[in-house]
């Protein structure tokens, strides 16, 4: 693998003869065109192309919300690679033949703002899902006005509910009505903290299961 700064044409992407332009850890790079082989995949590399398979049809869904908070943009991956690399190497399990998420591993958001204190998750009424925290607002960059974003998971549905602004973190406790199809289901949720300006935010929380009214 070679790097380059700027050829005849500036930097390129793709496949262009027998290299392959790429930009990896920030720099502009030229690699040979892989060989091909006959040679069938291991068990293990089987494995591990389920696991990516398996936890990027998890976080697509969510993707509103890793793209935008989960990690730093570093020039070396995108949020996104980012969540993926976490989630398939600490929040899947395999037990042949099948894979499964790790709830309480899963990662909405990864950053370094003050994160969700004491939080609790209810359902108090129809279609309702109530979360109560701890007002740490001045501690550290965590503020007042800091979003609460949520994230619900119905897994034998295979349905999601995202809310990127639920209430501020001086609020305390929320309401929130979900739709229909949520009502009598078991739920998985996670929540977190960002900033107004959304330059900040925290790493989230996994608030348990519980099944909506």
């Amino acid at each position: 693998m070679g790097t380059y700064n700027k050829g005849i044409l500036g930097p390129f992407s793709g496949k262009v003869g027998t290299v392959v332009g790429a930009n990896w850890r920030g720099k502009d790079v030229m690699r040979s065109l892989p060989k091909k082989t006959d040679r069938p995949p291991s068990d293990l590399q089987l494995i591990q192309q389920g696991k990516f398979t398996f936890v990027s049809k998890f976080l697509n869904p969510i993707s509103p919300v890793t793209s935008r908070y989960f990690g730093f943009d570093t020039g070396a991956q995108t949020r996104r690679n980012q969540a993926m690399s976490y989630h398939i190497k600490d929040a899947v399990n395999f037990v042949a033949p099948d894979y499964e998420i790790l709830f309480n591993k899963v990662l909405i958001s990864k950053g370094d703002m003050l994160g969700v204190q004491n939080p609790t998750a209810s359902s108090p009424g129809i279609r309702q899902l109530q979360l109560t925290w701890d007002d740490n607002s001045g501690q550290g960059t965590a503020s007042a006005t800091d979003n609460l974003v949520v994230v619900l998971y119905a897994p034998d549905s295979d349905l999601y509910y995202l809310n990127l602004q639920a209430a501020n973190r001086e609020e305390l406790s929320v309401v929130i009505d979900l739709p229909e199809y949520f009502q009598g289901v078991l739920v998985q949720g996670w929540i977190t903290f960002v900033a107004a300006n959304e330059k900040s935010y925290a790493t989230s929380n996994y608030i348990g299961s519980l099944t909506i009214q």
